[in-house]
């Protein structure tokens, strides 16, 4: 089990969604089924619309989780990946839940006030249940 702490050193909300989707794509280009964790309907919305959108010229196939859960990339709320091997992006701010079931989990960090102490919560969470959480500067 891996979990990387990506840590932006932008303070804009925005930022943090525009740093999944590039590593949505990373995933994606090297085969692996990605699910990005949302922590509400707005934010679903929003990296839906980024994912279309932020470079046009390179199409990811995504889906809603309730569209299709099989997708290559999928978008949920309170939901849970379907597909072995899915690398999780976190964009909740709680952390990621039954970890032990993932082989990945990504953790998006920019320097917000509230954020910064959220992923540092989610940090010593991930460390009390035994894993040895990554941090990763951009």
């Amino acid at each position: 089990m891996r979990i990387d702490f990506y840590v932006s050193q932008d303070s804009q909300p925005q930022a943090r969604l525009t740093l999944a989707c590039r590593l949505v794509r990373r995933a994606w280009l090297a085969g692996l089924p990605v699910f990005v964790l949302c922590s509400d309907d707005a934010q679903l919305a929003q990296m839906d619309d980024m994912l279309w959108h932020l470079r046009p010229q390179f199409f990811m196939p995504h889906s809603r989780f309730d569209d299709n859960p099989s997708a290559p990339v999928v978008l949920g709320i309170d939901c849970w990946p379907v597909q072995d091997n899915s690398v999780l992006i976190n964009l909740c701010m709680q952390p990621a839940p039954r970890v032990d079931q993932l082989d990945r989990v990504i953790e998006l960090v920019c320097q917000t006030p509230e954020l910064l102490q959220q992923s540092r919560t989610n940090f010593l969470h991930y460390r009390k249940l035994g894993f040895q959480p990554q941090r990763v500067e951009l």
